[in-house]
């Protein structure tokens, strides 16, 4: 056996590199030189990293900076997972835990609040310390069942807004500011630099997905204010009989109220043809389906795990946030890595918190990818003493932790990345 050789990635190694990656999530293997290109455009080498056998790379993985908005609206620095891969030819070795170690110790450095990713695959990460945060949810809806009146104007009269169609130059435009606005209110969402705007608007292209230009809307409030944003795609896809089948998938949609929401679901089970609407990731207590005067035209078709966050500095994680009622905890975190194991005193309240480290006795005791859980409020502390994952060392602890932490809407990561 050779020895196997983990460093970050220069210039000449990143073809390869490219190429083990897409080995790694079975896309045809040898990258073009505008897929290296491309890619090398936006990617920070000093945070990619690669083995090394015999000089051919065998496994991958890179991070960049992201920013995270906590419950409260404020935003933490985190350290954004992806690109991981083991070739199959070298799996079990340990390849992922020694990169893995590396990394979540420089963002330790760095001063990340902690790192997050989108898990391919539910096993692997929580040996990590990550946990899940944040769900997500699909519908599928069956325009003729909502129960909508296909003669109504859109939107609905005396609303006030309107809904225009616009180009890919005013999304770029508009669509950031817009953005912020959603991640100063919903927690869960993730920053977006200027790519992903490019990307959606087709001025920057996957190298594995064919471009199709989406249609965009814009939604106006009274006031004239971008309150949502909608991008679509649709099929041409009709019946023996000549009937429409149409299906419209949602590549984005955001809103920062619910008037803008309504409007622009209304408007898309509006277009003529459209028999049928994808709506891509959702937050799982999304308003969309009693949007519709008929829920039931809505069917969940995806429920899953979505966002995973890692907590490296609890004292900071905990006190980035707010907290629905007044409460005093006293937590013990076990970490195996050594990157955020301790017991705290957590110190709650709606307007912020303190959190210091402590002797006194726990409340509750825990492995941080529970904290990573816990952290946006979408699980139940009570659930996981249920299940052995959280220990109660006092009585009732867990019911006071959960009317802490728990959040009155469930928190929402729009992006893949």
């Amino acid at each position: 056996m050779t020895a196997l050789d983990i460093r970050t990635v220069t210039p000449s190694e990143f073809p390869d590199w490219l190429r083990a990656l897409n080995t790694g999530f079975l896309r045809p293997p040898t990258p073009s030189d505008e897929e290296v290109a491309g890619r090398l455009s936006y990617m920070d080498l000093s945070r990619v990293q690669g083995v090394f056998d015999a000089g051919r790379c065998v496994a991958t993985f890179r991070s960049f900076a992201q920013e995270l908005t906590v419950v409260g609206g404020a935003t933490v620095p985190t350290d954004a997972v992806t690109n991981v891969t083991v070739s199959p030819t070298h799996r079990r070795r340990g390849l992922l835990s020694r990169m893995m170690a590396a990394d979540l110790a420089a963002a330790k450095e760095r001063g990340d609040v902690a790192a997050t990713l989108i898990a391919a695959e539910y096993p692997i990460y929580g040996r990590y310390g990550f946990g899940p945060a944040a769900g997500t949810t699909e519908w599928e809806i069956d325009v003729h069942r909502t129960g909508l009146d296909p003669h109504r104007r859109v939107p609905e009269a005396g609303d006030g807004g309107r809904i225009d169609l616009v180009d890919g130059a005013e999304i770029r435009e508009l669509g950031p500011a817009l953005h912020d606005r959603l991640r100063a209110r919903q927690h869960g969402v993730v920053s977006r630099d200027p790519r992903w705007w490019d990307l959606l608007t087709g001025q920057s292209l996957f190298p594995d997905d064919p471009w199709t230009e989406p249609f965009y809307a814009l939604y106006r409030g009274p006031e004239g204010t971008v309150d949502g944003m909608l991008a679509y795609r649709a099929d041409a896809n009709w019946s023996d009989a000549k009937q429409p089948l149409n299906r419209a998938t949602v590549r984005s949609l955001i809103a920062t109220t619910p008037a803008a929401e309504r409007a622009l679901w209304h408007f898309l089970c509006s277009v003529d043809w459209i028999a049928t609407i994808r709506t891509g990731p959702r937050p799982a207590d999304d308003l969309l389906p009693l949007l519709l005067p008929d829920p039931r035209a809505a069917r969940v078709v995806t429920q899953a795990d979505f966002l995973w966050a890692r907590v490296l500095d609890v004292v900071r994680a905990l006190e980035a946030r707010t907290y629905a009622v007044p409460g005093s905890l006293v937590l013990e975190v076990h970490d195996g890595s050594g990157l955020a194991a301790g017991r705290f005193h957590l110190d709650a309240s709606p307007s912020g918190a303190t959190c210091v480290p402590t002797t006194r006795s726990a409340d509750l005791a825990m492995d941080v990818r529970e904290l990573g859980t816990l952290w946006l409020g979408d699980e139940s502390v009570s659930r996981l003493v249920a299940l052995g994952r959280v220990e109660e060392s006092v009585p009732g602890a867990a019911a006071a932790a959960d009317g802490v932490f728990r959040t009155a809407r469930r928190p929402w990561c729009p992006d893949v990345f």
